[in-house]
């Protein structure tokens, strides 16, 4: 049942015509896709990940110890972990391919669902819709629980 609630398509960040770079988000993660240029070797390409930098500054703090990148079949996946569980993010990088205020709203309906669905393992939210604002995942009745 979850994984209806997974993201659905990745968001683009296109400059100039090119896309720079793909990205989704689940309540605990973001996850952004870079395509490699084609031949250039792997071994040639490096991420430093740091609480709130990664090339660029990031759109919100991560955990370091738990956020990690790969590259596999030409492409840079690098997996952020939030220090917010729950934080809907516009988008990974500050001030870069920020979400329209209609997509933005979307995803926050989507990790509200997540939230239910993981604190209500026995029912399906797949179906379930917001009518109205959604309110905030991270806060709503009193809040995520810790593990």
């Amino acid at each position: 049942m979850s994984e209806k609630l997974a993201p659905g398509k990745r968001h683009a960040f296109m400059h100039n015509g090119q896309k720079v770079f793909e990205w989704d988000q689940t309540l605990e993660e973001v996850n952004m896709y870079i395509e490699l240029p084609k031949g250039v070797p792997t071994k040639l390409f490096r991420c430093t990940i740091q609480a709130g930098h990664m090339e660029h500054n990031l759109a919100h703090p991560v955990k370091t110890d738990s956020s990690f990148w790969t590259i596999e079949d030409g492409e840079m996946h690098i997996t952020l972990q939030k220090r917010e569980k729950g934080k809907t993010w516009s988008s990974p990088i500050q001030g870069q391919g920020l979400l329209d205020p209609y997509a933005a709203d979307q995803e926050q309906k989507r990790l509200m669902l997540q939230r239910f669905q993981e604190e209500n393992p026995g029912f399906d939210f797949s179906q379930a819709q917001f009518s109205g604002t959604c309110p905030d995942p991270r806060t709503f009745m009193g809040g995520i629980r810790s593990d």
